[in-house]
């Protein structure tokens, strides 16, 4: 349950007439040495690890559960349950352990844990079925090893000086450079919601598309729930954390000073003060969302740099497909065949008969009722190009990930944005985490973090 806007600018009204201080009458305190603001991949993983250093958190979440991105739609009418966020999880042996340590069990997407289908290429512009076929991966090894020169940029974003030309300059650029052209659709289909990856610097596809991403492929070990419910490792997650999430809850003021940081959240059980040592915010750090937060001036100047992509996913009902056959949105007439954005990246066919898993890109934040005409207009022509007499019936479930991919032009990269954003850490004793700082890819968050709690948890 979130807050209502009433209640909202109620809480900022009181928060902005009084010093954040505890008195007769007043908000309740809670005292913790670390408080977590957003409970998404970054904010669970650092809760429950900080607590492996013997250090107290909090963590306030908007929403009413744990888990950000990853979301899974439960169908009421045959219990099954489809993945509509993240999807897949690298092998890694700290993932496994997290999965481990909260009860959850994983399987090998290539040992039975995905769909199996078949998939036509329409152009879901005109409906129409394209001849196409997606080109074999075979410059992947190269790839991989090209990319490895650049450090683990898919987990911190610690660019060498020397690449920030190649990197700032426009992915297809780096392609046509080194031939890698069959590694494109790939890195588009894998990379949804991060926009028109040819155009974009190309550090931004190598970071979605990298070391850890390419890896996985090329060893067919990439991971899912045994359960086929990726939310439950978040529930997992609210049970360990037991009385210390706060969910349906905004943090409305943030005060740092040198001795600690003070938070005025407001929730469902009321206002609350959050006396802490530090700070870790793992929300997407554009300015709009850290209005309550003090920001100064470096950390504003920094924020006001990014510009978000946008990714939606749905379930829907459709009737009229061939059973287990899903629609991929290619482009007749545009280099490697991706489709423009905005647009679909697919309709896929799930474990529920008659349930269809769509996912919808955008270079830039749209309203959900355009996107939700999109997505039925582009299946709708489908029909009316007498491709598949495909009918849609409705959503079964919509989720807008937007903010996504937060990114910057080729002058701030070139010019050190990402050196001086790094800079950060640990000022104002705030930390900062998230898909911004890593990449979106829950193990590279988890990865990256990794390097960032033991300065978090020291005194």
């Amino acid at each position: 349950m979130g807050l209502t806007r009433k209640q909202l600018l109620s809480a900022m009204g009181a928060a902005a007439a009084a010093p954040l201080v505890a008195g007769a009458g007043e908000p309740r305190v809670i005292r913790r040495d670390v408080c977590v603001i957003g409970g998404g991949s970054a904010g669970t993983y650092a809760a429950v690890r900080l607590g492996d250093f013997g250090r107290s958190v909090v963590v306030v979440e908007a929403q009413d559960r744990l888990g950000g991105h990853t979301e899974t739609y439960h169908d009421p009418a045959t219990g099954g349950t489809i993945d509509i966020g993240v999807v897949v999880f690298e092998d890694e042996p700290f993932v496994r352990s997290y999965f481990d340590r909260l009860g959850v069990g994983l399987v090998r997407i290539a040992d039975g844990g995905g769909g199996g289908g078949t998939t036509t290429y329409v152009d879901f512009r005109t409906g129409r079925r394209v001849d196409y076929t997606q080109p074999a991966p075979v410059a992947l090894p190269a790839y991989l090893q090209d990319i490895s020169r650049f450090g683990p940029i898919d987990t911190i974003l610690d660019l060498p000086e020397a690449a920030l030309p190649e990197l700032a300059a426009p992915f297809r650029d780096y392609v046509a450079a080194h031939d890698f052209g069959s590694v494109v659709p790939f890195v588009f289909n894998y990379g949804q919601g991060i926009g028109n990856v040819l155009d974009l610097p190309a550090l931004y596809a190598i970071n979605t598309f990298g070391q850890g991403v390419a890896g996985n492929i090329l060893r067919g070990s990439f991971l899912t729930t045994a359960a086929r419910n990726n939310s439950l490792l978040y529930e997992r997650a609210t049970e360990h954390l037991a009385g210390n999430v706060l969910l349906g809850s905004r943090a409305v003021k943030v005060e740092r000073t040198r001795s600690g940081v003070r938070v005025l959240v407001t929730g469902p059980g009321g206002a609350r003060v959050i006396e802490a040592k530090k700070l870790l915010v793992t929300i997407p750090p554009l300015t709009r969302n850290l209005t309550a937060v003090d920001l100064d001036g470096t950390e504003r100047s920094l924020f006001g740099r990014f510009t978000p992509g946008a990714y939606y996913t749905s379930v829907v009902r459709l009737s009229g497909l061939p059973a287990g056959v899903g629609l991929d949105n290619v482009a007749a007439d545009t280099p490697y065949n991706l489709p423009p954005l905005p647009g679909l990246y697919m309709v896929g066919p799930t474990a529920v008969p008659g349930l269809y898993n769509v996912k919808y890109g955008s270079p830039a934040p749209l309203p959900d009722a355009v996107v939700r005409h999109e997505i039925r207009a582009g299946i709708e022509r489908v029909a009316a190009a007498g491709t598949y007499p495909v009918k849609f019936e409705g959503f079964a479930t919509y989720a807008s990930h937007a903010p996504f991919e937060l990114h910057v032009g080729p002058r701030d990269i070139a010019g050190g944005f990402y050196r001086r954003l790094n800079a950060l850490q640990g000022r104002n004793r705030t930390y900062w985490s998230g898909a911004a700082w890593h990449s979106h890819n829950s193990a590279r968050i988890w990865a990256g973090l990794e390097t960032l709690l033991p300065k978090i948890a020291a005194d």
